[in-house]
């Protein structure tokens, strides 16, 4: 039988063959050494943003000035947004199980174009290096957020070209990533493998594929033309020179609010995995999950006017974008229920998974629905630019993507180190994440809608309780944090080893030979005739011969 892909001497490599370990995953092509290599790189950045968002915590602990000043301030919640989004979120599951599971999952041996995916990990991490680089040049880290408004980017000194170099960088790594994932789905499927027999992680991953290749290319042109003016002094968003800043919006939101589905369709994707495999039932509503996927990114492209209710807008056009913010909640909804209906006298089996999965039903229902609050023009006019905002996306993105990113993490832990973690220290550490979560963003909702601003660097006395509570609540959630990888990384020295099919799922990537798998994946390409989900009192209906991949059932 031969090796896992993690002992494996001489692996496939994008460069000649290497002796040294080190070089072997260094130039590897193999998919999941490139996913874990994703995972270890997204982590560290991970903790370096919410290092930064400690400190920014401890700076609004009380009103006035406490380590920070205010330049220093912006810098700083530039830096944990463009960390957060551009180098967690955004790449966070494609890159890591996209890569380790996916293919897996769809009995390939590996992604379409592998040096393409040896080439983008690099190309991220070259991206990454630009981005954190202007802390040490010029006039420091970019101070202007996230989003990059024209035309205070333009115009300030800090180091707003370098960072949009980065992202152009990082957003054509998304891009390529998006291609091979596509060409891959489409052809390197199993025999008898159709759209409608293919695990629903995968149907995420296929619609994310088609938002990174399609709206990613028009952030891409609109940061060469805010370059542009900023280097060139070209007039196209300032309007000291004749632009306009409004379409800089436009255009930055056509893909960035795509880019939202981009990081919660493959986590989506996650849910569905784990719900029918801890239920032991059959997924309620396969077709419906995954079209509404496809559904969520099609409609997805044509909602990014919410963001600018207030930015001067005909009411017509507030009308249409409100509608179809409203009308985008509708598959979501439609994937809610199918996954309570699965659960519905399901053998439930309350382990980290099902844990993490459960408490993201929770905090990203309270996202959604606080979305669809700021989707109403007349609430949005009060609550735009508040803390209510920020507590709405840290809802749906940190407790929705990064919350179900953590499910996939201990979901296919057993798959990716063939040892088990701590359960009882695992569920431990959840209960901690998920009340310290709560404690921290929660409270925020309530200063929004008293009329807290965002990105301000000091506030009035009557928000300072809340800004306490949240403190503390971040402490907590922290420690949570530091608890669960604490548990995790023990785990793939120390766990018990287990077996190639740990949780008695139904899928393809737990019918393989060994856990973890072979470098080659599986040992013979088998015939999908079944569906992804069938289970009969409790237990899977498919088996294989894992030496032969011969049905035996």
């Amino acid at each position: 039988m031969s090796k896992s892909y993690l002992e494996a001497g001489e692996t496939h490599c994008a460069i000649g063959h290497p002796k040294s370990v080190f070089w072997q995953w260094m130039l590897t092509v193999d998919h999941k050494r490139i996913g874990l290599m994703y995972a270890a790189v997204i982590f560290t950045f991970f903790f370096v943003a919410v290092f930064v968002a400690l400190t920014m915590r401890i700076e609004l602990f009380a009103p006035g000035a406490q380590i920070l000043d205010g330049d220093t301030f912006n810098q700083a919640f530039t830096l944990h947004g463009v960390i957060m989004v551009f180098l967690f979120i955004i790449p966070g599951v494609p890159a890591v199980f996209g890569n380790i599971v996916m293919p897996l999952m769809i009995g390939a041996k590996d992604v379409s174009f592998p040096r393409l995916n040896w080439f983008t990990f690099w190309l991220y991490i070259f991206g990454a290096l630009i981005a954190l680089s202007s802390l040490w040049t010029g006039e420091g880290f970019a101070d202007t957020g996230w989003t990059f408004y024209a035309p205070y980017s333009l115009n300030t000194n800090t180091n707003v070209v370098t960072t949009l170099v980065a992202a152009f960088v990082l957003g054509m790594a998304s891009i390529l990533t998006g291609l091979n994932f596509l060409v891959t789905i489409h052809r390197l499927r199993a025999p008898g493998m159709d759209f409608f027999k293919m695990p629903l992680f995968v149907w995420g991953i296929y619609a994310t594929a088609w938002i990174q290749l399609l709206a990613t290319p028009v952030v891409g042109i609109t940061l060469i033309l805010a370059l542009m003016e900023k280097i060139f002094g070209i007039g196209i968003f300032d309007p000291a020179k004749g632009g306009d800043p409004v379409l800089f919006e436009h255009l930055f939101w056509i893909y960035s609010h795509p880019a939202v589905y981009l990081m919660i369709l493959p986590a989506f994707g996650i849910m569905s995995e784990i719900i029918p495999v801890f239920s032991r039932r059959e997924i309620f509503g396969y077709r419906t999950i995954a079209l509404s996927s496809a559904s969520i990114a099609g409609i997805g492209y044509l909602v990014w006017g919410h963001h600018l209710f207030t930015s001067g807008m005909s009411d017509l056009a507030k009308t249409v974008f409100s509608f179809l913010t409203f009308f985008v909640a509708i598959p979501t909804g439609i994937k809610f229920y199918d996954w309570v209906a699965t659960m519905y006298k399901g053998q439930i089996h309350m382990n980290a998974p099902m844990l993490w999965a459960l408490g993201t039903m929770v905090t990203f229902v309270i996202g959604g629905l606080t979305g669809v609050t700021i989707a109403m023009v007349g609430a949005d006019i009060h609550l735009q630019d508040t803390y209510y905002s920020v507590a709405h996306f840290h809802y749906a993105m940190l407790g929705g993507v990064v919350f179900l990113l953590f499910a996939g993490l201990h979901y296919w832990f057993p798959l990716m180190f063939g040892r088990i973690y701590s359960e009882k220290h695992a569920k431990r550490a959840f209960y901690f994440n998920f009340i310290g979560f709560n404690m921290l963003w929660f409270p925020m909702f309530i200063a929004g809608y008293q009329g807290m601003p965002r990105r301000y660097f000091d506030y009035l006395p009557e928000f300072q309780i809340y800004h306490q509570i949240s403190f503390f609540g971040a402490l907590v959630f922290i420690t949570g944090l530091i608890y669960m990888f604490t548990v995790l990384i023990s785990a793939i020295k120390k766990g018990e080893k287990v077996g190639s099919n740990h949780w008695n799922a139904t899928t393809l990537e737990w019918h393989l030979p060994t856990s973890p798998p072979p470098l080659e994946n599986h040992s013979k390409v088998p015939y999908v005739d079944f569906r992804p989900y069938e289970y009969h009192h409790g237990e899977p209906v498919v088996k294989f011969n894992l030496e032969t991949m011969q049905r035996i059932d």
